[in-house]
């Protein structure tokens, strides 16, 4: 029993350890830090291009990130106009969005779409 309970501690610790080398200070630059490392999780595990992480965000990977948006929001009726430094600027029916992204950390972005989108 005692030798369980130190594998499991210490598989606990390497745990934390990864955890933290990962994502560093981006764990405490989000309100909700915990929804993005379980939609993170999702995201590695699956063969997705991107993980839901609430109602309007989203996560990827930080490689070709703008291809997944792009390609998101013309699913969704949109057409790609331009780019305004991390956002992107989407038009439908004479309306404009602008989709909000930035760096969660080294390797993944967070991306926001607008409610009315």
């Amino acid at each position: 029993m005692k030798r369980f309970l130190m594998v499991m501690l210490l598989t606990l610790f390497i745990c934390a350890g990864f955890i933290g080398l990962r994502f560093g200070s981006a764990l405490f630059q989000e309100e909700d830090s915990a929804s993005i490392l379980l939609s993170i999780l999702e995201l590695e595990l699956s063969m997705s291009d991107y993980a839901k992480v609430s109602e309007h965000r989203y996560v990827s990977k930080s490689t070709d990130s703008s291809g997944f948006i792009k390609e998101f929001m013309t699913e969704k009726g949109w057409t790609y106009r331009d780019q305004a430094g991390s956002g992107l600027i989407f038009e439908k029916e004479e309306r404009s969005v602008v989709v909000e992204t930035r760096q969660f950390s080294r390797h993944y972005i967070l991306w926001d779409v607008p409610k009315d989108s």
